[in-house]
């Protein structure tokens, strides 16, 4: 770990560039280690190209993985792609002392990307039974409501991804009640690779960065500007 900061009850830490296995068998250590009084953490990294599957991945969404690895993971959700110039958030929350369950976790953790986004200019949504966070490429500021966003006591319905891209990703492990795993912010990457793929399992679903919704910014700032919406969205 190359960068520490301590917020209260959160310690941030920055990791760079590091391979996604390193991270993994980390993340797993770190959360088998745990004990009731042990800090939340939160980790920020970018990683070398790389395909994550979750636990209810299909293969068939790996269209053609060429050179790049697919790693199977323990997380939820289907497969996606890490790569340079994507903030990767792993969120190491012990649920039980934060006082909120799983849903609301992912909720915080949806929400630290919306206000990052905001704070660059763009405006993002959520789309009902689907997990992240997306935009739209046609017009990044436009705050209208989606018709497709979730909404309270609305039955499960499948995901409508029209005029929408998806800039960022999601997924979350629990073990003994404790999180890791998270969120990946796309700033400024290569997004050819999401194309070997059906994204997060849906064909067809573009995906998108900051840089090409008109952010001009490095990863660095991009990363300070989450890891403190994530400190203060992830705090009970």
């Amino acid at each position: 770990m190359d960068q520490a900061a301590c917020v209260p009850g959160l310690q941030l830490r920055s990791w760079g560039l590091v391979e996604f296995a390193t991270t993994y068998q980390a993340m797993q250590a770190f959360t088998a280690s745990r004990v009731a009084d042990t800090p939340d953490e939160v980790w920020l990294c970018e990683h070398p190209p790389v395909f994550t599957q979750g636990l209810a991945g299909a293969p068939s969404h790996v269209l053609a993985a060429g050179e790049i690895p697919v790693i199977p993971t323990n997380r939820g959700g289907q497969v996606t792609f890490h790569g340079p110039g994507q903030v990767v958030a792993y969120a190491l929350i012990d649920l039980k002392r934060a006082g909120y369950f799983i849903k609301e976790h992912v909720y915080r953790l949806e929400e630290a990307v919306l206000k990052t986004l905001l704070h660059f200019g763009v405006t993002g949504h959520r789309v009902a039974g689907a997990p992240g966070i997306y935009v739209r490429p046609d017009a990044p500021g436009d705050h209208r409501a989606l018709a497709q966003r979730p909404q309270q006591g609305m039955a499960r319905v499948e995901p409508d991804f029209a005029g929408l891209a998806k800039i960022a990703a999601l997924g979350v492990k629990v073990s003994r009640h404790c999180t890791y795993h998270g969120v990946a912010l796309n700033v400024r990457m290569d997004l050819e690779p999401f194309s070997r793929i059906n994204p997060c399992g849906y064909a067809g679903l573009q995906t998108t960065d900051l840089s090409r919704m008109g952010v001009d910014t490095t990863w660095h700032t991009a990363a300070e500007v989450l890891s403190q919406k994530l400190a203060t969205y992830l705090t009970p």
